[in-house]
């Protein structure tokens, strides 16, 4: 469970997850802040948490690069080491809290980054993925330094939206310390099915994987968060993790409960959903 889900406030996420059997949590936003802004005194209260209900911490998950021009950003000036200091702060969070998985994006979405036929010339953005790459290089060095394994996220908004750039990204950094956070809901909004399209790309280089129920409409770039089961994803859910099982897939699986039913709560979200969420990938 991403533990902002049900609440920003952590003693009462992991509440909750522990009255519905969850043990797994990933973390993002604590009480105040987003996760790799935590004092040292706030990861010692997470440690303690976390151990005192026989849980554990599966991936520390900032939004690290998020919104970043790749054209408008070069490795050492200020916009990427203020990302590269997050990302040692996650890293050594990560570490504190036995975790082995800390969670980058991949910069701001260029639409079109690779065509031919006249399209290289008038609607590719030239030399993107190229520069994402060198942009990440350092990133991949300093996970490889501190043992830990980056699991980028394919993102709504990010340079990597399906499975297919994910593990071209991955194939050509060629790092084994370098892995996929799949969303396939994300990847929805680029058109890629989850199944069997954006798993069949991604077997052997998963880290680690989001799920959520929601309505996509593409034209009207418009997205509507629905309960666990009611949305587009719901015919994936079951071909989804039992190709997971197949597979020995041997990472987590987390819900990421960003429905909020009308009038009420990101909480009242989750136990609408966890039921379902859990017959399935359980």
């Amino acid at each position: 469970m991403i533990t902002d889900g049900i609440s920003r406030d952590f003693e009462r996420a992991l509440e909750v997850m522990q009255e519905h059997g969850l043990r797994h949590a990933e973390l993002q936003y604590l009480w105040d802040r987003e996760v790799g802004d935590l004092s040292d005194a706030q990861i010692g209260r997470v440690q303690e948490l976390v151990r005192s209900r026989d849980m554990e911490v599966v991936c520390v998950s900032r939004h690290v690069f998020a919104g970043l021009p790749v054209g408008q950003t070069e490795v050492g000036d200020r916009a990427h080491e203020l990302q590269m200091g997050a990302l040692r702060r996650c890293i050594d969070t990560a570490k504190a809290l036995d975790c082995g998985l800390v969670r980058i994006m991949s910069f701001r979405k260029e639409m079109i980054l690779f065509g031919s036929g006249g399209a290289e010339q008038w609607n590719v953005a030239t030399g993107a993925w190229d520069k994402l790459k060198l942009l990440l290089r350092p990133a991949v060095q300093l996970a490889e330094d501190a043992g830990v394994t980056l699991v980028v996220e394919t993102g709504n908004n990010a340079m990597v939206t399906s499975g297919h750039l994910a593990r071209k990204l991955v194939e050509e950094l060629g790092s084994r310390h370098l892995r996929v956070l799949w969303d396939p809901g994300n990847s929805l909004y680029c058109a890629e099915p989850a199944y069997p399209d954006g798993y069949a790309a991604l077997r052997g280089c998963l880290g680690h994987v989001h799920v959520k129920d929601l309505l996509v409409d593409i034209p009207k770039a418009t997205v509507q968060q629905v309960r666990f089961g009611e949305g587009h994803m719901a015919p994936f859910f079951a071909e989804i993790a039992a190709a997971l099982e197949e597979d020995g897939y041997a990472g987590t699986v987390s819900l990421e409960s960003v429905y909020r039913p009308s009038g009420g709560s990101f909480e009242d979200g989750f136990r609408a959903s966890c039921a379902a969420f859990r017959e399935t990938f359980g």
